[in-house]
């Protein structure tokens, strides 16, 4: 895994259900070692389904392999979503990789039964 100077990783959630962005939604940043996963941090997103801060940027930035978790089931239940026990989705995981000194976007399009991710800029 190499340092990356003037990387960064964002993420953006859009709640496809309700055409809002997915406001407290919590999802953690996983490094991944082989089969290993190495929490990097937890956060929420706020108002406009962000994170108030890049996932990773400057010396943070590392180039590798990597997961989010979104917390999909929890987020859809504090909002109201009817869901089945248990949940279609729960924990949504997206790994990807990280192989340029670039910003990274990795956005979710989620709904109780579906979700989208994709590369973003």
């Amino acid at each position: 895994m190499s340092t990356a100077q003037g990387g960064r990783l964002t993420t953006h959630v859009l709640d496809t259900a309700t055409g809002r962005p997915a406001d407290g939604l919590r999802l953690s940043l996983y490094r991944l070692d082989g089969e290993t996963r190495i929490l990097i941090k937890t956060v929420n997103t706020n108002i406009d389904g962000r994170c108030d801060a890049p996932l990773m940027e400057g010396d943070s930035f590392r180039l590798g392999e990597f997961e989010i978790v979104f917390e999909a089931g929890d987020y859809m239940r504090t909002h109201g979503a009817s869901l089945t026990d248990p949940a279609f989705l729960d924990k949504v995981p997206v790994r990807f990789g990280i192989a340029e000194h670039k910003h990274y976007h990795v956005p979710l399009l989620l709904s109780p039964y579906g979700y989208s991710t994709y590369r973003g800029s």
